[in-house]
């Protein structure tokens, strides 16, 4: 079966079967008193369930399991051992071992909130997992240099996501983006079996999507976030190869392709950095969750929650386009593929600061602004789980 019919038969079964099960785990949820209540440094207004992660993993899960058992042909592109695995795994084994292990990592996380050191700790290990099977950004040469580039990359996305992962829908439409870029360039590259993952992912995403956009029905949670940051870090990783000897190379023969995953992943990197800079100039923890991350600063700009979340929707699919094809072009077009992802994220700053905070933001509590907003926009009558669902 052609690679790309079976790419988009899997990531519709997919979006179909997370569309289905998230409703079944919102329900489990709410009879298992899984409800993230309403907090002063969350944005939500309502008490809303918060294991989401479940039915994504599931759904990506069983739709690659699927994928396989329709066309076994695909699961050679990650079978042989990479030669810079430390430990006697193939690439595919590494990647489900780390996967579940986010899963579960975030999943405890939300079941029994775990210490910022507690869950960096955990992250280390599956990003290990990863680097010990030949998993890594393998760009200079020098395996300790490489090796430690490829943590920091593991471990940064995995927050970024996590992180971006502040407001109703924001996480989910981003990572869906990313996702569907990364399935585009791994047909280019030929690489069938990561097709397969990365359509998946886009997929299920865009299922849960379904329940999740604001005002969102259930949350993804730390189950969800840390899992899919681990997936988006392991699919850009396996796009930077780079063979200057080879002119056909997937990568288009240019070196600058290998910062194709910065340029893609350039919006949940903004909101990293500048969040970080923000919480640390204020001499707190950039690890301590609170409202200023950029969906916020641009609510508080006077946008509505659902308007913050598709600027920043846009902002990724623009700078995802340069991303895609930044190793195909030559040394001049790439270096405006680059400008022009600056200048966006200087786009966006600017909107930040040469702008005033609206009145009401000002005069209103987050959570009376975000339940004013979705009563504007027609969301759920008074409460995401109401009195009967409660019991």
């Amino acid at each position: 079966m052609s690679p790309i019919l079976l790419a988009g038969l899997i990531g519709g079964f997919a979006l179909v079967l997370t569309a289905v099960i998230t409703p079944v785990v919102r329900s489990a949820a709410i009879a298992g008193g899984m409800v993230r209540q309403v907090r002063a440094d969350r944005w939500h207004a309502r008490p809303t369930p918060a294991i989401g992660g479940v039915a994504i993993f599931v759904g990506f899960a069983l739709a690659v399991a699927v994928g396989f058992l329709i066309d076994a042909t695909v699961l050679p592109g990650l079978s042989p051992q990479s030669p810079q695995a430390v430990i006697p795994w193939t690439p595919w084994k590494g990647l489900v071992v780390a996967a579940t292990l986010a899963f579960l990592l975030g999943l405890l996380d939300d079941f029994r909130p775990l210490s910022p050191l507690v869950k960096l700790g955990g992250q280390l290990v599956a990003a290990l997992v990863l680097l010990l099977s030949g998993i890594g950004l393998w760009l200079t040469g020098v395996y300790w240099v490489d090796a430690v580039i490829s943590l920091l990359w593991f471990i940064g996305i995995t927050n970024a996501l996590n992180l971006l992962d502040n407001m109703d829908g924001v996480a989910t439409g981003v990572a869906a983006i990313a996702a569907g870029y990364m399935a585009v360039l791994f047909v280019l590259e030929g690489q069938t079996s990561l097709v397969l993952f990365a359509a998946a992912l886009c997929g299920s995403l865009i299922g849960f999507l379904a329940h999740n956009y604001p005002p969102a029905r259930i949350f993804m949670g730390d189950g969800g976030s840390m899992v899919i940051g681990f997936l988006l870090a392991i699919l850009t990783a396996r796009t930077t190869y780079y063979d200057s000897e080879q002119v056909d190379y997937p990568l288009g023969g240019g070196w600058y392709g290998v910062f194709m995953p910065l340029v893609v992943l350039a919006i949940p990197l903004y909101d990293l950095a500048s969040v970080t800079l923000i919480r640390l100039g204020q001499g707190r923890s950039p690890l301590v969750g609170d409202q200023q991350h950029f969906s916020h600063r641009l609510v508080r700009r006077g946008l509505s929650a659902r308007g913050a979340v598709v600027v920043i929707w846009v902002a990724t699919a623009v700078t995802g386009i340069g991303g895609v094809a930044l190793g195909r072009l030559e040394g001049w077009q790439a270096i405006l593929v680059g400008v022009q992802t600056l200048l966006v994220l200087v786009m966006l700053a600017l909107i930040e600061h040469a702008s005033r905070p609206a009145r009401t933001s000002t005069q209103e509590s987050p959570a009376s602004r975000r339940a004013a907003d979705g009563e504007r926009h027609g969301g759920p009558d008074d409460e995401t789980v109401s009195p009967e669902e409660r019991g």
